[in-house]
Formats: C-alpha cells, sequence, structure tokens
C-alpha cells in the first residue's frame, strides 16, 4: 500500500464498551434513586448497546428505512411496513431487556427509575425504535382504565417477547403498541379533531377518519381519539381483529422525515374502524393524559440519552487526535467544550432520573411534581439537545459531517424530541396552566428547589428572581402567555441546578452554577469560568 494512504492520528473505533458503566452520572443518578439492585442488568444492557455489532445493526436500520407495501404481489391490500433485519434484531433486544415496560410487570422500588436507564442506553445508540417502545411503556395506565380490555392486552404489552407479525392477537404472546391522535387541521389542539366514531352496539365501536402522524404504525394495536356523540373518546384500535381478519387501517404513506429514519411515522385513513372504547366515553383526553405523561418524560430520557452518545464520541475523538503539537482534550480551548458539552449531558441525565423517580410513587407529593416537572424538563431538554448535538459534531471535524459517524445522525434526531408529545409553546402552555390551576404541583417543585438554597449566591439569586416571575405571571393571567418560554427555562434551570447541588459532584454542580446562573452565564458552549476543574468534569464524558 502507498505510504500515502496509511492511516495515521485517527480515532479507534468507540465499540465494545459498557455504556453504562463509563456513564458516571447514570450510574450515581440510578444509585441515588433506589435503583442500584439494577446494576448488574444495566452493565449487562451497557455492553450489549456497546458491542461493534449493535452499533452496525444501529447504522443499517436508519441507512435502509422502512418501506411501505401497501398491497401484496396479487393486489391484495396488506398495507404493510418492511423493515432491514437490524430493526428488528434491536426491537427484540430493548423488550427482552425489558427497556418498554419491566416497571409495570415487576414493580418495586426504584423500577421506573431502573427502566428508565436501560430505555436511555438502547435510545443512545439506536433511538428510532424507541419510539414504539416508548408507547408501549405509555399505554399502561391508559389500558388499566378499561378493566377488560387490560385482561387481555397487558399480559401481552409485559410480555419480553418481540413478535413482528400481525395476526390474531389470541395467537400472540406479545403485543406492541401506537398512538394515533393528531390530525391536519389540529395537530396538538386534539379536541379540534374530525374523526367519528359510532356505537355498533356489540360493545365496539366504528371509527372513520384521517391521521396525520401515527407513530410505528407496524404496530398490534393503538391507542386513537375520535368524537362521539358526547365529545372526544379514546379507543383502543388492533390491526388484526379477535378471529384474524385485518381491521381497515389504511396506509397512506410513510413520513419522510429529517430524522428518526429507522422509526415509520405514518399518514392513515381509518373507515369503518373496530375499536373499543377506553374509558369513558366523552373523557378521551383524561384517558390518555398519563399516557402523555409517560411519553412525555421518554423525550426527556431519549434527549439525554443522545447527549451522552454526543458527548461520549466527542470526548472520544479529542482523546484520541493530536493537533499543533498535543492531544486535542488536552488544549484548554477544547477541555472547555467537552466539559461543558458533559456538564449539559449531566444535568439532563441527573434531571431525568429525578422526575423518572417520581413515577415510582403514588403519593401526593409525587404526583404533584411529577405534574410540573415533567413538562418543564421536556421544554428545557429537548430544547438543548440540537445545539448540544451540533456542538458535540464539530469536535470530530469533517469526520463528525459524514454519514459514516453516528453524530451527523444524531444531529438530525435531537429535534424530534421537542416537537414529539408537544413542540416547545404546548409545553410551555400546559406550564402556565399547572402553574393556575394546580398550585400542589407549585409548591412541590418549589420545595425541591428551595431544599438546595444556601450553598450558591448565583443558585439562590436565580431561584428568587424565578419565584418572582412566577408570581407575576400568576397575578396577571392575561398577559402570562407572553412569558411562558422565559417562566419554563428559569424554572428548568433552578431545577437542574438544585438536582445537581444536592446528589452530583460538588465540581459538576459549581461549574453548572457558573456556567448557566452565574454572571458571566452563556448558552455558547465552551464560554466556561477558566477558575473550574474543567479537566475533571470533561474526565467524566
Amino acid at each position: 500500500m502507498s505510504s500515502t494512504h496509511e492511516v495515521l492520528n485517527q480515532a479507534p473505533p468507540r465499540v465494545d464498551l459498557d455504556e453504562y458503566s463509563t456513564n458516571p452520572a447514570l450510574t450515581e443518578a440510578v444509585e441515588r434513586h433506589g435503583a442500584g439492585w439494577s446494576a448488574e442488568h444495566l452493565a449487562e444492557v451497557g455492553s450489549l448497546v456497546g458491542q461493534a455489532d449493535f452499533q452496525r445493526d444501529a447504522e443499517l436500520a436508519n441507512t435502509h428505512p422502512p418501506v411501505f407495501a401497501g398491497h401484496d404481489r396479487w393486489g391484495n391490500r396488506v398495507d404493510a411496513v418492511e423493515f432491514h433485519p437490524a430493526y428488528h434484531r434491536i426491537s427484540a433486544a430493548a423488550i427482552a431487556h425489558g427497556a418498554h415496560t419491566s416497571c409495570w410487570a415487576e414493580p418495586r422500588p426504584g423500577a421506573h427509575v431502573a427502566r428508565a436507564a436501560a430505555f436511555m442506553l438502547f435510545a443512545q445508540v439506536e433511538p428510532g425504535h424507541a419510539c414504539p417502545v416508548s408507547m408501549t411503556h405509555a399505554v399502561v395506565p391508559s389500558l388499566r382504565a378499561a378493566p377488560e380490555l387490560a385482561d387481555v392486552w397487558l399480559p401481552k404489552v409485559f410480555s419480553r417477547d418481540y413478535d413482528p407479525e400481525l395476526r390474531d392477537p389470541a395467537t400472540k404472546s406479545s403485543a406492541v403498541f401506537g398512538m394515533a391522535m393528531t390530525e391536519k387541521q389540529g395537530g396538538s389542539d386534539v379536541r379540534a379533531n374530525t374523526t367519528r366514531a359510532v356505537d355498533a352496539g356489540d360493545g365496539t365501536w366504528r371509527l372513520t377518519g384521517h391521521k396525520w402522524f401515527c407513530s410505528a404504525p407496524q404496530s398490534d394495536a393503538f391507542l386513537v381519539l375520535a368524537q362521539t356523540g358526547t365529545g372526544l373518546s379514546c379507543f383502543l384500535v388492533p390491526r388484526v381483529l379477535p378471529g384474524g381478519d385485518r381491521n381497515v387501517f389504511r396506509i397512506q404513506r410513510l413520513k419522510d422525515k429529517l430524522g428518526n429514519r429507522s422509526n415509520a411515522s405514518s399518514e392513515i385513513e381509518l373507515e369503518d374502524t373496530v375499536g373499543w372504547l377506553v374509558g369513558e366515553e366523552g373523557r378521551g383526553v383524561r384517558a390518555i393524559i398519563e399516557m402523555v405523561g409517560q411519553t412525555r418524560l421518554d423525550c426527556v430520557l431519549g434527549s439525554a440519552a443522545g447527549m451522552r452518545q454526543a458527548v461520549a464520541e466527542a470526548a472520544w475523538h479529542t482523546r484520541h487526535r493530536r493537533a499543533f503539537g498535543a492531544t486535542l482534550i488536552d488544549q484548554p480551548a477544547m477541555t472547555a467544550v467537552v466539559a461543558d458539552l458533559q456538564l449539559e449531558a449531566e444535568a439532563a441525565t441527573w434531571t431525568a432520573l429525578r422526575v423518572a423517580a417520581a413515577y415510582d410513587s403514588e403519593d401526593a407529593e409525587s404526583v404533584a411534581f411529577r405534574r410540573l416537572a415533567t413538562p418543564v424538563a421536556k421544554y428545557w431538554i429537548c430544547k438543548r439537545g440540537p445545539h448540544h448535538a451540533y456542538e458535540a459534531l464539530e469536535c470530530l471535524g469533517g469526520n463528525g459531517y459524514t454519514e459514516a459517524f453516528p453524530l451527523a445522525r444524531r444531529y438530525r434526531e435531537q429535534p424530534v424530541m421537542a416537537v414529539w408529545e408537544g413542540s416547545g409553546n404546548v409545553i410551555a402552555l400546559d406550564v402556565l396552566r399547572a402553574l393556575a390551576r394546580e398550585p400542589e404541583s407549585v409548591a412541590a417543585v418549589d420545595e425541591e428547589v428551595v431544599s438546595a438554597l444556601g450553598r450558591h449566591r448565583a443558585f439562590d439569586a436565580h431561584v428568587q428572581a424565578t419565584r418572582a416571575l412566577i408570581g407575576r405571571v400568576q397575578a396577571d393571567p392575561g398577559s402570562a402567555p407572553q412569558h411562558a418560554r422565559r417562566v419554563v427555562e428559569a424554572l428548568a434551570l433552578a431545577l437542574q441546578g438544585a438536582v445537581l447541588i444536592r446528589e452530583a459532584p460538588a465540581a459538576v454542580a459549581d461549574a453548572f452554577v457558573s456556567a448557566r446562573l452565574g454572571a458571566d452565564r452563556s448558552l455558547e458552549y465552551g464560554a466556561l469560568d477558566p477558575g473550574l476543574d474543567l479537566a475533571a468534569i470533561a474526565a467524566r464524558a
């Protein structure tokens, strides 16, 4: 081989690592929030997703995205979605390791935290499959509102088998769920939906309408919102009916998306489609509201997982690359960037698992805390994801901008978390509703925040300013929407600061307060106070 093609000064592949045990923020947060008993299992998952063949499957699932097949070779309508085998291997592994419903199937203290960590590890390497995994997890509270349906479907949802074939539910040991709520004329305003449901008189309903976004249309069943005579209602719609006949579930097309390529998102048409009522007629939003909360939390988990992938890849490259006479990571400008990226990832991880821990208890304080903390965390962490991915990508230089490395895919992926289950204004307005109508949730988050007072002057000042801002919004509801984003950002930073001050290593907490809340606050990565122990923070990446 010509000497001009000798490969020098390139980082080796970042493979065959335990992605759990090498992530100090995740391991510490899991232990702190009562899920230390799951460490061995999570290390097993971490080693699995760190393997070269698993990462190759993640690449294949995205470079060979799902394909819609409307009809079979003889002209019969099948409305099928065909996936590369790599997608099925990844999905099977995630379900086998309980990343979907282990916290419901095997409840114990810390179960939601353990499940959240497993979900994050799989989503870190391949995020597209996490969509149906998340929805299958989130459907459980809604199904429990319909005991007869729960008896049929929950054992399948709890199963760790993975069977992608669509057939009679009675012949399957497992099931994956999706949802179909939004319509082209309403989007997040689901009360504007026009899909209609008519009582068939036999315990089922017949649904007719169009859904603009239906995630994972290959799923076994879906929760669907439709209008009845008494208002918006929730229905369980299976792809295959008892006995084996296909339900009417016409896939119009797969969405051509910016990212999330391995996951099939679609438009669908329903026409006299059979469904079963979930919860009370006319109370559809109430039936799915807990599902929405769970999927919003998974958006936070997914964004935090993406941040971990981004900073880990950036740190790996800079530790193995030399320029201008020194390893990149040892050069002060790069040390500051990697440290700042790690700060963001740590704040996201610690906050995400703190919120997940609130789902491990049904006491009034935990319920109130998660009501407000979930949308607050969802808004801010998911907003920070895309720029974080970009900055990490830049650390790799030209390599990061190519499809041969995972950060180009991650950069395209991160925005979906901010859009899915409510984009910025929808989430911010939901926070305003909680501030106005649910004072117990405000008190619960405030108690969390004030528990960290007295250790950092900048944090204390931020909390005082945030409380004043909330007070102004509550006193003048008419002008509140104009300040919604400021309120949510302030709350999110206060919550992240409190969690880090109380739980994270001092170097991390000190740097976060300085970088995000101090007088020199900057959202530009790398603009950190040089007096901080940046090398110690970067070493955690």
